[in-house]
């Protein structure tokens, strides 16, 4: 498999380019990348091919992957018939990525794509193949877990959730450590004591999430300190201002696949 990455050096393309190479996924010789800073000599220990832009590296591509900003989709004008086309794009919809002539698969990885624990829930168009299908979950596979979904609408609800990576344990972590130093707690230690909520008990839901209901009950239950700060986040809307950030971070992906003017 050649596999071409557009936007190889940024966080989700070199994550990506990275893990193909050090798992042996696609070899160094079949990977062709492409930036708008230019060549590197060196791309994660290895030396790989650079193209001078889309139209080089889609001709030296069976697969290629479009990891950029949404509002750069434009300017590449790609064309890519008769190859797979795998977005990382949020907001760019498969009617506005078809004008490629590609086969079209649109993808949602998260940050966590650099440590291999990336979810990456994919839609696939009309055109994509059996065959296409397998490698898509081959490339995927190298940052985590993957799943396709049905609806293309759905990615939009990916983007806002699985896509956010580690943004709300990140903002819970902040008000958690700012509650323990206002309070007069050393910072190193405000952080280490966070640290130990927010990760350490995020692995005792590892592999187990959809026991989540019954372990609250279970603190509920108990009728503890754990029990009232439960009841006392729930009273000042903790769960409503979850569900408020992944709507209005699913609008903001919307809008962004509005039709272009």
């Amino acid at each position: 498999m050649r596999l071409g990455i557009i936007g190889a050096t940024g966080w989700l393309g070199s994550a990506l380019g990275g893990r193909l190479l050090s798992l042996g996924i696609v070899s160094p010789g079949d990977l062709v990348l492409a930036n708008r800073s230019g060549a590197r000599g060196d791309y994660h220990g290895h030396r790989v091919r650079w193209a001078r832009d889309g139209a080089e590296l889609a001709a030296l591509s069976d697969v290629i992957v479009v990891s950029v900003r949404p509002e750069d989709w434009p300017a590449l004008s790609l064309r890519a018939e008769g190859r797979l086309v795998l977005s990382f794009m949020a907001g760019v919809g498969a009617d506005r990525l078809a004008s490629c002539g590609g086969r079209i698969v649109r993808a949602m990885p998260n940050a966590a794509a650099g440590i291999g624990a990336s979810y990456s829930p994919w839609w696939a168009d009309g055109g994509v193949t059996d065959e296409d299908r397998r490698t898509v979950t081959a490339i995927l596979s190298a940052i985590g877990t993957s799943d396709e979904i049905a609806e293309e609408a759905q990615i939009d609800l990916m983007t806002a959730l699985p896509g956010s990576g580690a943004a709300y344990p990140a903002l819970m972590a902040v008000a958690m450590a700012r509650f323990m130093t206002d309070r007069g707690v050393p910072e190193a230690i405000a952080w280490r004591a966070t640290e130990a909520a927010v990760c350490g008990g995020a692995a005792m839901l590892a592999g187990r999430i959809a026991d989540a209901p019954a372990l609250l009950a279970a603190y509920r239950d108990y009728r503890g300190t754990t029990a009232a700060g439960l009841d006392a986040a729930e009273a000042g809307g903790f769960s409503a201002a979850i569900r408020s950030a992944l709507e209005a971070a699913t609008k903001k992906a919307q809008a962004m696949a509005a039709p272009e003017p």
